[in-house]
């Protein structure tokens, strides 16, 4: 998977990551500067729960993509917009799964 962005009628489709990572849930600076989104390992299909994962951040100016956490997650990390109103915080969900013992 990788992202991709094009205008509000459909033209003008271009791919923004090229990476061999599968790239989900891209969340743009209220700026419109960056885009913050998850990043899963070559592998993983669709966007599951419970993977370890990377929140990145892309300066949309030049592409230049920073890891801004590694962690452990997946569907349910970045579901909504994610930005303070300011841009200078970005919320996010990381979780741990409990011994199956423990749930009972």
């Amino acid at each position: 998977m990788q992202i991709w962005r094009m205008k509000a009628d459909g033209s003008n489709q271009e791919q923004v990551t090229f990476d061999e990572s599968n790239d989900w849930f891209p969340h743009l600076s209220p700026d419109g500067q960056s885009m913050a989104y998850i990043s899963y390992e070559k592998g993983v299909t669709g966007h599951p729960p419970n993977k370890d994962v990377e929140i990145r951040l892309m300066s949309l100016k030049d592409k230049k993509i920073r890891v801004l956490a590694k962690l452990f997650g997946g569907q349910g990390t970045m579901n909504v917009p994610s930005w303070s109103p300011d841009g200078a915080k970005l919320a996010f969900v990381s979780y741990q799964l409990l011994p199956e013992e423990s749930v009972r």
